[in-house]
């Protein structure tokens, strides 16, 4: 008889239609021999079959028709009157003839069981510890991401795009959420100056039972290190203790670390006499926090008490005029954007041309790390120095005016 339903042969045009048949007839006959476990039959022949090759092709043909065979003989009790099991066995006689395959002879060896595909979403699974993996198979995307940096006077760029310069002496949070602790402490760049800049950097990555343990890294100027405190360069001995990992860039001035875990990348550098953090993080990460976890720079920008116009700074006054600092600043930063702006501040307030370097390699980390690249630049109006000349007339006028008072307790 013609090619019956039940299997494929290597012939596409002859016995394609062949396996369209026996699926046909499989779903006519389900309901009356569900007992008939034929398709484990079918199943162990397409997958033998389903990558021959090679000059021994039509030997291991006939090996998988004989096993074929083999496992209709052990099913015949249990599907006895069952269609689809009874064209398989006529199919596989005309398919032996044709290819001139004998009964007696080697079989195809079993092949093992595969095992289930992992899920990403459970614990142990080799992808639980990537978030983007993880997000992906979750969500059908890939996640969203934020950019945050700190760096200069300091000059915080938050994940919300706005943009401050701040006198924050003292240590204050970056982040606090439930994944990351970051905080950055600061020190005045001259004696009576308001301009601070970053000294010390400390940041915790939190515990994660599954796939890391605490980790805390620490930044000093002139103590870039490529570890962790405790002296390791990854998550720890858990499974996937290597989704968080440290590595130098540049030794002693530009270190990142990698947490895929959480899907974020951090960056320290050191420019001159100040340390910078730049961050790029999963949407859902940056935004995973209580109410009583408000005071974050990176979230909120610096306190309204707690920040300096640019303008105060670019008027002139420091070791380096504004002219020069404009010049210094403009060699490294061609845009006349915010970083521009917080670059002739710092070089002003401190009189270190090296500060030009902390607002290029805050670029350089935007350019890296920010989703939007339209968003890379930012741009805020500057009252210049007409402006910054009230605000010191103001200032010297109400300092004149507070001395002259008298004091009463």
């Amino acid at each position: 008889m013609g090619a019956a339903a039940g299997f494929v042969g290597p012939r596409p045009a002859a016995e394609a239609g062949f396996l369209l048949k026996t699926l046909f007839l499989l779903l006519l006959c389900r309901h009356v021999a569900s007992h008939c476990k034929i398709l484990r039959c079918n199943s162990a022949y397409v997958a033998s079959t389903s990558d021959l090759r090679g000059p021994n092709k039509s030997a291991a043909y006939c090996n998988a028709l004989r096993s074929y065979a083999r496992c209709t003989r052990r099913m015949a009790r249990t599907c006895r009157g069952d269609l689809a099991y009874h064209s398989a066995v006529h199919g596989i006689e005309d398919l032996m003839v044709q290819h001139g395959c004998s009964r007696e002879g080697p079989t195809s060896p079993p092949r093992p069981p595969q095992p289930p595909a992992p899920d990403p979403q459970a614990f142990g699974s080799p992808d639980f510890c990537d978030y983007e993996k993880r997000f992906a198979m979750k969500h059908g995307r890939p996640p969203l991401y934020q950019h945050c940096a700190a760096f200069g006077d300091p000059h915080v760029r938050t994940f919300h795009d706005e943009f401050h310069t701040c006198r924050v002496e003292g240590s204050w949070p970056l982040l606090d959420n439930d994944y990351l602790f970051a905080q950055a402490t600061s020190y005045p760049v001259a004696k009576g100056s308001n301009a601070t800049a970053t000294g010390k950097l400390t940041i915790i990555f939190k515990n994660m039972k599954e796939c890391i343990d605490q980790k805390e890294y620490q930044a000093e100027i002139d103590n870039l290190p490529a570890a962790f405190v405790d002296g390791s360069v990854n998550g720890g001995e858990r499974p996937g203790g290597n989704s968080l990992t440290v590595h130098e860039r540049v030794l002693g001035r530009h270190v990142e670390i990698r947490a895929a875990y959480i899907g974020t990348t951090i960056a320290v550098r050191q420019a001159g006499r100040q340390l910078s953090f730049s961050i790029r993080a999963a949407e859902e990460v940056a935004r995973s926090f209580t109410a009583e976890q408000d005071l974050q720079l990176c979230v909120g920008g610096c306190p309204p008490s707690q920040q300096i116009p640019r303008s105060q700074g670019s008027c002139g006054g420091g070791a380096i005029p504004a002219e020069k600092a404009h010049q210094l600043c403009k060699e490294k930063l061609p845009v006349e954007d915010v970083y521009f702006q917080s670059c002739v501040f710092d070089v002003v307030a401190s009189g270190d041309a090296n500060f030009t370097l902390a607002a290029q390699g805050a670029l350089e980390d935007a350019r890296m790390f920010h989703p939007d690249a339209r968003k890379l630049h930012l741009f805020q109006n500057n009252a210049g120095c007409a402006r910054c000349g009230s605000y010191l007339l103001f200032f010297l006028l109400t300092t004149s005016v507070v001395s002259v008072l008298p004091l009463h307790f």
